[in-house]
């Protein structure tokens, strides 16, 4: 049996004024509340935000949340189609940073852009990237809510403490993540979006998430397709390699 591939492990300290990872009870009246933590989705659309490339994809390890979880609600006009306004509350967390520890797999559901598999220059582009802040704006779970990604080493993750050193915390089942078709793992996966829900509990102030198919809910919501690449209408990770200069390459 061919042995799986897994990247080295990766960190950064992501933070903001606010944060509104929405609960998805909450959407159908208009109103929003946030979820007391991020969820495993909202992470690894801000790690995309850092680098993305079609041939890989992230997987978020765990998550420290080092400041103490507040919510701050705000009376937010929101346009009607009739031309009128109306006023909704939209509950936020506050002051939120947060340590997260990720790494990357080959998408083996694209064989063709096998020839993009290369740790070491994928490795090095990510870590440029979060020592830059990112390649593209950060959001915290949505639009208005904007943050900010600095690059860790795995010493300052490990030592971090949090505003809940010594505790439990259970947050009871709650939504994980999205499973694309391109992610697939199972052939009854293939060509639908499913939704994926689980227990979540944190220790210490760190949560250890499960991998998508690890979950203890997945739910199918519709027939979805995804967009085809080719290494003719993508830079390769050797060009984008290329780009970088010298000085500035990181080496370990």
């Amino acid at each position: 049996m061919e042995e799986k591939f897994k990247s080295n492990y990766f960190y950064y300290r992501l933070y903001g004024d606010y944060a509104l990872f929405t609960d998805p009870v909450t959407k159908g009246g208009g109103e929003k509340f946030t979820y007391q933590i991020p969820t495993y989705q909202a992470l690894k659309g801000i790690t995309e935000q850092n680098y993305w490339k079609p041939s890989l994809h992230y997987l978020i390890d765990s998550v420290k949340v080092v400041n103490k979880i507040q919510t701050e609600t705000k009376g937010i006009r929101t346009p009607l189609k009739n031309g009128c306004n109306d006023l909704n509350y939209y509950t936020y967390l506050r002051d939120v940073e947060y340590l997260v520890q990720f790494h990357f797999e080959w998408n083996k559901n694209r064989p063709e852009l096998s020839s993009d598999w290369n740790e070491i220059k994928h490795e090095q582009i990510i870590l440029r990237s979060m020592s830059k802040g990112g390649r593209r704006d950060i959001f915290l779970g949505t639009r208005e809510c904007i943050g900010y990604i600095e690059r860790l080493k795995e010493e300052q993750f490990k030592a971090a403490s949090t505003y809940y050193d010594g505790k439990k915390i259970s947050f009871g089942i709650m939504f994980h993540s999205f499973t694309y078709p391109d992610e697939a793992l199972e052939k009854d996966s293939e060509n639908v979006l499913i939704s994926n829900f689980t227990d979540i509990k944190m220790d210490n102030g760190q949560i250890n998430f499960v991998r998508p198919e690890e979950c203890q809910i997945h739910h199918t919501l519709r027939k979805y397709g995804y967009k085809s690449f080719s290494k003719e209408t993508m830079t390769s990770v050797e060009e984008e390699f290329n780009t970088l200069p010298d000085e500035e390459v990181e080496i370990e």
